[in-house]
C-alpha cells in the first residue's frame, strides 16, 4: 500500500482551518455598538451601564493603555433563526495566541447582571438555544484595554507598564460584532477531528492505531461537502464513531483534570486590573459548569476569593453555589501564591493561616494540599509550615522550568529541613495551562518519571497567567480523552480526589531531601530592592507590633488592634505574591507596593508606640525595648528595661591614609581605599579575611541575561567584573568611632559608613547607594580565611546548607541562592556569618590559594542591586540604603542572634518602669518568632517558637501572666490532636525539641 500518511495529514489541517471551523458559524448578521470611555480608572457597573454612548464601528481603534471602556451592543434576532442556537460574536480586537495578556472585557445584561468574561480564546455569548426570532438583544461590555507587555518580540523594554507613562494612544481595533447561528453539529465534527488529528501526531508512525484513525479521517473528510459543511457535518461524525469509542488499554496513564486559571494576583498589570480578571474568570467559569456536569474547576488565592466577594456581589452569588454544589473547589489553602524563598518564618506561616481561615470561614472547607504551580523554588523549611497548617500535599509545576537538570521525580515525599515529609506531585504536562492538546496529554505520559510506580497525574486545565480558564473546547477535548484507545485517559477531578489517589496507589515514594531549588529566576532574589525592603521591615515591624500590644493587651488593658492587624497582614501577606515580591512586574505594580509599604510603616510604628506608651507610663527613667527574641546590653528578650552601660571602640588614623577600629574583641583595619584587609579576632588570634584580599569590596558585573531579564541572571555574567577600588574620599565618620568611604562610578555614587560598636564581635557596614545603572548587578563581596565545604544559609524557621564546591551540575546550578538574614560559614570551633537587613541575594564561592600558606579563601557576596530594563525600564533607579555586618568568630547561634538583631533595631524611649517579658526562654537556641493574642480574639495568648540552631533543645519557658491551661496547637491555634501538653510547673513550662522543630502554644487565661 503507498504511504500518503502526510498527504491526508495535510488535507485534515486545511479543510479544518478553510472549511469546517468557518462553518460553526455560518449565518450572521451586524450587532449596532456604541462606547463610553471611562476617565481615569475604572467605574462602578451601574456608572458604566448608565453612561452615554457614542457610536463606533468594527475597524475603528479604541482603548488608551490601562484605560476602561463600556460598549453597549444591541441587534435582533432575525425571524428566519427561530429553533436554532444564536450567540454574540465580540472581538474586541483579541489576538488569539495572548489569551489573559491583552485586552478583556466582562459582559453585562442590562440589569447588571453578569454574563461571562470575554477573552481572545472565549468571545461568544449565549443568546439561545433555541431561539424564537425576533428577540431584542442588548448588552454591555466593560472593556479593559490593557497593553499587551510582553508581545512576540518579549523582553524589549516598554514604557506601557505604568499608566503614568503609557501615554494615550489607541490598543486595540474593534473586530467582529455580529449575532451568529451556533451550528452545534460542526463545532463537535472540530472537536473529534482535533482530538484524532493531535492523538494521531503523537502516535508511532508505525502504530496500527495511528493507521487506524488516518483512513477513518479521511472517510470523514470524504464525507464532507465543502460547499455544504453544515448538511454533511453529521453524517462525517459517524464516520469517526469506531475510532473514538475506542478503549484506552488497561495500562493507559491516568490523567486527573482540573479546571484552572492560574491568575497572577499582579505581574504585567496593577493589583486592581487583577480584580477584575478575577471576575471575568469566576464569570466564565460559573457559566461553564452550569453546561458541563463533569466539569470541576479549582481556584486558589484567598485574596482572589476576597476580591470576588468585596467587589463583585453579584458574581459571588455565583460563587457560593457553585461551591456549595462541590465543583467550584477553594485550593491551596494560601492567602495568595507567595514565592517561598523570601517571606519570613511568620510570614510564610500566616500565608496559610489566613488562606485557611477564609475558606473555613467562607465556604466550612479545609484544604489539605499546598497549591504553587508557578512560584520560583521551595524553601527547605516549607514541608512543615504546610503540616504545621494542617496540610500535607503540595502542588508545583516550576521545577520543569529548571534549565540545567531535570528533575528525577514527578511524584515524591520532599523532607524539610526538620524531616518533615509532604506528598509532592509536579504535573508532567509540564504546564499549568493545559488546553488538553494531545501533544500536552503525550508529553504527560513519556515524561512522566515515575512509571511502573505510579500511573497517576494532574493536569491543570485552562488558559492562566493573566487568567481566562477552562474553555468549552477543552471540556469537549477531556470528554472524549476519557477512555480513548492510544492516549491516556483524562478525567475531571478535585485536588484532594487526585491526591487521595495517586497517595493509595504510591504509598512509597521516593523523598527528596532539602530545597527544591529553581534552576532559573535566580535574580528575582535581587531585583527590585525597594519592594524587598518594604517586605523585610514589614514582616519585623508586625512582630513588633503584635509583641508589644499582646504585653500591653495583658498588662495594661491595652486595647488589642485585632483588626488592624489582620488586615495589614493580609497586604503584607499579598505583596509576597510570586510576581510582586520578586520584583518581576510592571513598574505601576512596584510604584504602589512603594507607598503601601511607606503606609504600613506609619501605621505599625504607630500601634508599637501607642503599646509601648502604654507599658512604660510617663516617667524620666530611660528604656530600651527590646523587640528581638535574645537579650541585649542587659535588656531580656520582649522587655523594656535601663541598657547596660556599652564598652568602649577606638578609631585611629593610619599612616596610609586608612584607619584602624578596634573594641579589645575585634581589630578592624581600612586602608585608603576604603576595604577592609583585616578583621582580627583577639580571642581566637586568627584573621578573617584572606590573605592578599580585601573585604566590603564592591564588584560591579554586565547583566544582560539570555531571557527574562528582571528574573534571570546567567552564570556568564561572572565571566566580566569590575572592582570598584576607587574611592574619592576615607575619612573619620562624625561620630569619630566610624569610618565613612565615598565612591563614585559609571553614573552612580557610593557612600559608606564603618563602625565596630562596642563590645560586640561586628562590622557593621551601612551601604547608601545613588544607583543610575541599566544592565549592571552590584555586590558587595567578603573573601573569608575560612575551609568549608558547606554553608548555613537562613530560611524560615531554621537554616539550610549549600555546598561551596560545584563537584556536580545540581552544585554548580545554585550560583546565585537565598538567604534571609544571615550565611554562616565554620571551621570547627570558629565561624563567620554575614548578616543583613534587607537582601537575600548572594553567593558563596572557594579557592585555594596556589602561593604562600595553600589555604582556601571561601568569598561570601550579598547581592545588592540589579538594574534590568524588563518589565520595568527603570527598575530600582534612585538611592537604596542597606545594611550589613561581618560577624567574626560566629558560631551558628550568634549568626541566629546578630541576624534578628540587625532586623529589630533598640528602641529608645523614656517610662515609669521597665516591662518585665511576657514569656522569657532560658535557651538561645529556640527562638520565638511570634507572641501575640490569639486571632479568634479572646484574649488567649499565642506564642510561637522553633529549635534555630539544629540540634535537639532542652527549654524552660517562663510566663509573666496568669493563665489557666497551655495547649499545642497547629498554626491555626487549634488544638492539636494526640499532643500531650507540655510539663508544667506554675509559671514554668518545660520543653523538648527536635532539630528545628516548630511549636505553638496557645494560653487560656482567666
Amino acid at each position: 500500500m503507498h504511504d500518503d500518511r502526510t498527504l491526508v495529514e495535510a488535507r485534515l489541517r486545511r479543510v479544518l482551518d478553510e472549511r469546517i471551523r468557518p462553518a460553526v458559524y455560518p449565518e450572521s448578521v451586524p450587532l449596532r455598538v456604541a462606547v463610553w470611555h471611562a476617565p481615569g480608572e475604572p467605574v462602578p457597573v451601574a456608572e458604566g451601564l448608565a453612561a452615554e454612548p457614542e457610536p463606533i464601528a468594527v475597524g475603528d481603534r479604541w482603548g488608551a493603555p490601562w484605560g476602561t471602556s463600556w460598549f453597549r451592543v444591541t441587534g435582533t434576532v432575525p425571524e428566519a433563526w427561530a429553533g436554532r442556537t444564536v450567540e454574540a460574536l465580540l472581538d474586541l480586537g483579541f489576538d488569539e495566541n495572548m489569551p489573559g495578556f491583552q485586552c478583556e472585557g466582562l459582559v453585562y445584561r442590562p440589569d447588571g447582571s453578569p454574563v461571562k468574561g470575554l477573552n481572545p480564546r472565549n468571545q461568544w455569548v449565549r443568546i439561545g438555544a433555541p431561539v424564537a426570532g425576533g428577540e431584542e438583544v442588548r448588552l454591555h461590555i466593560e472593556a479593559a484595554s490593557n497593553p499587551v507587555i510582553l508581545d512576540y518580540h518579549p523582553f524589549r523594554p516598554t514604557w506601557l507598564g505604568d499608566k503614568d507613562t503609557a501615554g494615550t494612544e489607541p490598543q486595540y481595533t474593534l473586530a467582529r460584532m455580529d449575532l451568529a447561528v451556533f451550528d452545534e453539529t460542526v463545532w463537535q465534527l472540530v472537536m473529534d477531528l482535533e482530538v484524532l488529528g493531535e492523538l494521531m501526531a503523537e502516535l508511532p508512525v508505525d502504530s496500527p492505531r495511528r493507521w487506524d484513525i488516518l483512513r477513518a479521517v479521511e472517510r470523514a473528510l470524504d464525507t464532507v461537502d465543502l460547499q455544504d459543511v453544515n448538511a454533511t457535518a453529521g453524517r462525517a461524525r459517524e464516520r469517526l464513531t469506531g475510532v473514538l469509542s475506542a478503549p484506552a488499554v488497561p495500562s493507559a496513564h491516568r490523567i486527573g483534570a482540573v479546571g484552572h486559571a492560574h491568575i497572577d494576583s499582579a505581574w504585567l498589570w496593577p493589583l486592581r486590573e487583577t480584580v477584575r480578571k478575577v471576575a471575568r474568570t469566576v464569570s466564565n467559569m460559573t457559566a461553564l459548569l452550569e453546561d458541563e456536569p463533569d466539569f470541576v474547576f479549582a481556584m486558589s488565592q484567598a485574596q482572589q476569593w476576597a476580591w470576588v466577594k468585596e467587589h463583585r456581589p453579584e458574581v459571588w452569588a455565583r460563587v457560593k453555589k457553585a461551591v456549595a454544589e462541590g465543583r467550584f473547589v477553594p485550593a491551596g489553602g494560601m492567602w495568595v501564591e507567595s514565592d517561598t524563598n523570601m517571606p519570613g518564618s511568620e510570614a510564610m506561616a500566616r500565608q496559610f493561616t489566613h488562606g485557611k481561615r477564609f475558606f473555613l470561614d467562607e465556604f466550612g472547607i479545609e484544604n489539605e494540599e499546598a497549591w504553587l504551580p508557578d512560584t520560583f523554588g521551595f524553601a527547605a523549611g516549607l514541608p512543615q509550615i504546610i503540616r504545621a497548617a494542617g496540610s500535607k500535599w503540595l502542588l508545583t509545576q516550576k521545577i520543569s522550568w529548571s534549565q540545567t537538570n531535570k528533575f528525577p521525580h514527578h511524584t515524591f515525599h520532599w523532607e524539610g529541613i526538620d524531616g518533615t515529609r509532604i506528598f509532592t506531585h509536579f504535573p508532567p504536562a509540564d504546564t499549568y495551562n493545559c488546553s488538553m492538546k494531545g501533544s500536552e496529554i503525550a508529553h504527560a505520559v513519556r515524561n512522566f518519571r515515575d512509571k511502573g510506580r505510579a500511573r497517576h497525574s494532574l493536569a491543570p486545565t485552562g488558559w492562566g497567567d493573566g487568567g481566562g480558564g477552562t474553555t468549552r473546547e477543552m471540556v469537549a477535548k477531556a470528554a472524549r480523552l476519557r477512555d480513548l484507545e492510544g492516549s491516556a485517559t483524562v478525567r475531571w477531578q478535585t485536588p484532594r480526589a487526585f491526591f487521595e489517589q495517586a497517595e493509595a496507589e504510591y504509598p512509597e515514594p521516593p523523598v527528596w531531601v532539602g530545597e527544591l531549588y529553581l534552576e532559573l529566576h535566580r535574580a528575582t532574589l535581587t531585583s527590585q530592592a525597594r519592594t524587598k525592603q518594604g517586605n523585610r521591615r514589614a514582616e519585623h515591624l508586625l512582630r513588633e507590633a503584635e509583641l508589644w500590644a499582646a504585653t500591653a493587651a495583658v498588662r495594661t488593658g491595652f486595647p488589642y488592634p485585632y483588626e488592624e492587624l489582620d488586615r495589614i497582614w493580609k497586604t503584607v501577606l499579598l505583596h509576597q505574591f510570586h510576581d510582586i515580591l520578586p520584583g518581576s512586574s510592571i513598574a505601576w505594580v512596584h510604584r504602589e507596593a512603594r507607598a503601601t509599604y511607606e503606609r504600613l510603616t506609619t501605621e505599625l510604628t504607630a500601634v508599637v508606640d501607642a503599646a509601648q506608651r502604654a507599658l512604660a507610663g510617663e516617667g524620666t527613667i530611660p528604656l530600651l525595648f527590646n523587640s528581638a527574641p535574645h537579650g541585649r546590653h542587659g535588656v531580656p528578650a520582649g522587655a523594656a528595661a535601663t541598657q547596660e552601660a556599652p564598652g568602649t571602640s577606638t578609631l585611629t588614623p593610619r599612616d596610609d591614609g586608612g584607619f584602624g577600629l578596634d573594641n579589645g574583641l575585634l581589630r578592624i583595619t581600612v586602608d585608603a581605599r576604603g576595604l577592609v584587609v583585616s578583621a582580627y579576632d583577639h580571642g581566637a588570634g586568627r584573621e578573617t579575611i584572606a590573605p592578599g584580599t580585601a573585604a566590603n569590596l564592591l564588584q560591579l558585573h554586565p547583566d544582560f541575561p539570555n531571557m527574562w531579564d528582571a528574573w534571570d541572571v546567567d552564570s556568564f555574567y561572572r565571566n566580566t567584573v569590575t572592582d570598584l577600588t576607587g574611592a574619592e574620599s576615607v575619612t573619620a565618620g562624625e561620630d569619630g568611632a566610624s569610618v565613612r568611604i565615598v565612591r563614585s562610578f559609571g553614573s552612580s555614587r557610593v557612600t559608606q559608613l564603618l563602625s565596630l560598636p562596642p563590645g560586640e564581635r561586628r562590622l557593621v557596614i551601612d551601604t547608601e547607594v545613588d544607583w543610575h545603572e541599566t544592565e549592571k548587578f552590584l555586590k558587595l563581596a567578603f573573601p573569608l580565611d575560612l575551609h568549608a565545604e558547606r554553608y548555613a544559609s537562613e530560611t524560615q524557621f531554621g537554616h539550610a546548607f549549600r555546598p561551596t564546591h560545584t563537584n556536580t551540575s545540581w552544585e554548580a546550578a545554585k550560583f546565585e541562592a537565598c538567604s534571609h538574614r544571615f550565611v554562616h560559614l565554620e571551621e570547627p570551633g570558629w565561624g563567620v556569618a554575614v548578616v543583613n537587613d534587607s537582601t537575600y541575594g548572594h553567593d558563596v564561592t572557594r579557592t585555594v590559594r596556589a602561593d604562600g600558606d595553600r589555604g582556601t579563601t571561601t568569598t561570601v557576596r550579598v547581592s545588592l542591586l540589579r538594574a534590568p530594563r524588563f518589565p520595568d525600564p527603570e527598575t530600582d533607579q534612585g538611592v537604596h540604603r542597606f545594611r550589613h555586618a561581618l560577624v567574626v568568630g560566629a558560631s551558628v547561634g550568634d549568626a541566629v542572634r546578630e541576624g534578628w538583631r540587625i532586623n529589630l533595631p533598640e528602641r529608645h524611649t523614656t517610662g515609669a518602669r521597665a516591662v518585665a517579658p511576657l514569656v522569657g526562654v532560658d535557651d538561645d537556641a529556640v527562638v520565638v518568632t511570634a507572641v501575640k493574642l490569639a486571632d479568634d480574639g479572646s484574649g488567649d495568648v499565642v506564642v510561637r517558637f522553633h529549635e534555630a540552631h539544629g540540634g535537639r533543645a532542652r527549654a524552660t519557658l517562663t510566663t509573666g501572666f496568669p493563665y489557666t491551661d497551655v495547649t499545642v496547637t497547629d498554626l491555626l491555634e487549634r488544638p492539636l490532636p494526640d499532643t500531650e501538653p507540655p510539663a508544667r510547673e506554675d509559671e514554668r513550662i518545660t520543653v523538648h525539641l527536635r532539630p528545628f522543630e516548630l511549636v505553638t502554644l496557645r494560653f487560656s487565661r482567666p
